[in-house]
């Protein structure tokens, strides 16, 4: 049996840029969430001399998320950065993890 995945992109942002990040991720963040096997996002915002956006997700599996890397909803959704490499975002580097232990209180969830 497959298990969880979690992908965490980090997204070097160029000064000032930050609040246009988010609101490209606020426009199109129902698209991810319609995705078979997607569990979580959660875009996080630098604090602490941190200077990139952590995109963390989770996956029922390796093969839900690469079902979403190909979709055509993944596609256009990031043609806008392509365009506009280097105004926004100038880099962003794609760690990739298996999870293998998970605890949540009762009421975490949905927060």
């Amino acid at each position: 049996m497959s298990k969880p995945v979690v992908k965490i992109n980090a997204i070097e942002v160029a000064e000032g840029k930050g609040p246009e990040l988010e609101k490209r991720f606020a426009a199109r963040a129902a698209e991810v969430e319609k995705m078979s096997g997607f569990l979580g996002f959660e875009l996080l915002r630098p604090t602490g001399g941190e200077s990139r956006y952590f995109v963390y997700t989770r996956w029922a599996s390796e093969q839900d998320f690469q079902a979403w890397v190909q979709s055509p909803e993944f596609i256009r959704g990031h043609a806008q950065a392509a365009r506009d490499r280097g105004t926004v975002a100038h880099g962003a580097a794609l760690m990739e993890f298996e999870v293998i232990q998970k605890v949540e209180t009762p009421n975490s969830q949905g927060n």
